[in-house]
């Protein structure tokens, strides 16, 4: 049991610390969130490119990645899609929350917490099946996410535009050079590699420190209804899923916890942005990544420990 808390202790918590440092510096004054928002947009496009890449150029091409694996997380994430667009606007009238909680619910921090935290428990094997299945899901993320957020709004979706923001996501770019470079079996030469692995080792770091600095916690109360039943099933609904469908397909054990991570890693902090912007209830929105966020330190920790015990980890 100790061994099984130990492992679930280094998992998460070098995300409370990083988390920790940034909401504190901006605390005392060190940093402004005017400078973090600014830091943010160069992590997003920047600094994730060289993680995306990294994961993918670096990884052993004797490492297996089953059809089937990826076949069932997106099969799964599509049928969650369809489920909840069926079942949500039945039970939430007001538009603008509508599409708010179905993106709460189906997209998750998954670049932020995927790649390290499996990376974290199973060392390359699990950055680089991460970060595959990334460069699947996180289209699916974002189509999904504007179309949502047209059609709550009355807008009209442009297929041209929308396969334009799918193509030149930066992490999505990143991603598809990583995987011609392994493909095509390219190596840099050292002098390249060295700048790239360790701008790849920074994202991690900044990107928490800006989500930490720049969490509030707001007046929330008017909005329990709606956070609560959402955060239940994000955070515990769909990861004991998550975990029954990948014992059930016959997952490896990696494949099992990158599965859970992406089921159960936090709501995305670009979710906010997108729903303030796109007339979507950004409040709420809000409140979701800031709870959703600290609580899934706490949950994701529980399955870890869980996992451990079982031997799902090893």
């Amino acid at each position: 049991m100790l061994s099984s808390f130990l492992i679930a202790v280094t998992a998460v918590l070098p995300f409370i610390v990083y988390l920790s440092f940034g909401a504190i510096s901006r605390r005392v004054g060190w940093v402004t969130e005017d400078f973090l928002d600014k830091l943010n947009a160069v992590v997003f496009k920047c600094f994730f490119p060289f993680l995306m890449f990294w994961n993918l150029y670096h990884v052993d091409t004797g490492t297996p990645i089953r059809g089937r694996f990826l076949a069932v997380c997106v099969g799964s994430l599509a049928l969650l899609i369809l489920l909840l667009c069926l079942t949500v606007p039945r039970l939430v009238k007001a538009k603008d929350k509508c599409s708010v909680i179905i993106q709460a619910a189906y997209r998750s921090n998954f670049v932020l917490f995927g790649i390290p935290m499996a990376q974290s428990v199973f060392g390359d094997e699990g950055g680089a099946v991460a970060a595959m299945l990334v460069a699947i899901v996180v289209p699916i993320y974002n189509a999904f996410a504007v179309i949502l957020f047209e059609y709550y709004r009355g807008g009209e979706i442009r297929p041209l535009t929308l396969l334009k923001n799918i193509v030149t996501n930066p992490l999505i770019l990143g991603a598809l050079v990583g995987l011609a470079f392994l493909l095509l079996g390219i190596k840099l030469p050292t002098g390249l590699e060295k700048p790239i692995s360790e701008f790849s080792g920074l994202t991690t770091p900044i990107a928490l420190f800006c989500l930490g600095g720049t969490l509030h916690f707001s007046a929330m109360k008017h909005n329990r209804k709606y956070l609560y039943p959402v955060l239940g099933l994000k955070l515990l609904v769909l990861p004991l899923l998550a975990t029954l469908i990948s014992s059930l397909a016959g997952f490896s054990n990696v494949e099992r916890f990158v599965f859970l991570i992406m089921s159960g890693a936090p709501m995305a902090v670009s979710s906010y942005t997108m729903a303030a912007n796109m007339g979507g209830d950004g409040e709420l929105a809000g409140e979701y990544v800031v709870l959703s966020t600290v609580l899934s330190l706490a949950t994701l920790f529980g399955f870890i420990f869980v996992y451990n015990m079982v031997g799902f980890i090893g």
